[in-house]
């Protein structure tokens, strides 16, 4: 559909927002209208301010073809397009203010879907992967879509949580074909054959600091709620609260350790209103839904552990990594010998892992 090409290359044009081109559009046909104005028929629109007017000229000069070869460059890389005029548009995302006019993506939509955002800091602790991992999957295990925004961090292990219980989008600061992070190239594979890669940005845009801040008003605009799960007093992650705030929609965050610069942020949205969820079950009721029963012979059935191995096990963690050391500690003289050796054997059984630093972890249990 040629229109929305137009009105994608209207949107690129310097200081053109959504509401000057919503206004365009009550006064004009179609976008391509707009774009084949003459300079003085532009003028003539009191919707518009004279610097909106030269921008478009100065844009449509500059890039007579471009939508022509945004049509082409989405056709070549399957990318496909949503205008705010049209049914497949998310009704909920037309709700914020500055709404983007149009939306590249690939995968599905589903603009009815409920979804709820998990946002947080790029430099996650093992505490923080475990709980964006956990929420994520039982979440979208409760019907729930989970939006993200593909990042390191926090952003990514929300992503791979949900892909485990359901759907999940990721909306980028770049072109939904530049792959950024590099590392997530598979991952974002997953997103696009079970949910969705979207942005407002053409086909080959590169990223741009100042295009993550207004990526964050999409993450929220999709979202009934935003769930902060690790995030530094001053950080993108607030950013997308304080528009969720802004728009209406309500606001979780994850309580951590004092001691964590990660945790402030929270701890600072919680002082001034969040809602404290300390478990999946606190967002689940906030919306009156139900986590599904999962089958117990669902989950993979492993070896059973000696009585050594499972004292060994009853001192280790899901979310916080034990060096050898700190596993021998908290053994308190139990009647345990080789630890090493009973950290191997778990290993080998399912129920450990090791991460890059040497530490062990419970391994999560599918």
């Amino acid at each position: 559909m040629m229109e929305n090409f137009f009105l994608a290359a209207l949107a690129r044009a310097s200081g053109v927002g959504s509401r000057q081109l919503r206004k365009l559009l009550d006064e004009f046909e179609n976008a391509e209208t707009v774009w084949n104005l003459t300079r003085e028929e532009l003028l003539d629109c009191a919707a518009l301010p004279i610097h909106v007017v030269e921008a478009i000229v100065s844009y449509r000069k500059d890039f007579p073809d471009d939508p022509k070869q945004l049509q082409e460059a989405c056709v070549k890389q399957g990318i496909k397009t949503v205008s705010l005029k049209e049914p497949e548009y998310p009704e909920i995302l037309k709700q914020i203010s500055d709404p983007p006019v149009v939306i590249y993506y690939k995968g599905t939509l589903e603009p009815a879907a409920a979804r709820l955002a998990i946002v947080g800091s790029r430099m996650a602790s093992p505490y923080g992967e475990g709980v964006a991992k956990e929420f994520a999957e039982r979440l979208a295990r409760a019907g729930f879509t989970i939006v993200s925004g593909g990042a390191r961090g926090i952003d990514t292990f929300s992503h791979i949580g949900a892909l485990k219980g359901g759907r999940t989008i990721a909306v980028l600061g770049c072109g939904v074909d530049v792959v950024y992070p590099s590392e997530n190239r598979k991952l974002f594979g997953e997103i696009a054959e079970k949910g969705a890669i979207i942005s407002e940005y053409g086909p080959g845009t590169k990223p741009f600091p100042a295009f993550f801040p207004a990526r964050n008003r999409i993450i929220s605009g999709l979202s009934r709620g935003t769930i902060v799960v690790e995030a530094a007093e001053r950080s993108g992650s607030l950013i997308t609260a304080e528009l969720a705030i802004s728009e209406g929609r309500d606001v979780f965050a994850i309580p951590g350790t004092i001691y964590s610069k990660t945790s402030k942020g929270c701890h600072r949205l919680i002082q001034q209103g969040a809602q404290l969820a300390s478990c999946v079950e606190d967002i689940l009721e906030e919306y009156g839904v139900c986590e599904p029963k999962t089958s117990k012979s669902s989950k993979k059935k492993l070896p059973e552990m000696t009585p050594e191995e499972a004292a060994v096990y009853r001192v280790l963690s899901d979310v916080h990594p034990l060096s050898m050391d700190e596993v021998i500690y908290n053994l308190h003289g139990a009647p345990v010998s080789n630890v090493s050796f009973l950290l191997l054997q778990l290993e080998l059984k399912g129920y450990v892992k090791e991460n890059k630093m040497h530490a062990y972890l419970r391994a999560e249990r599918v």
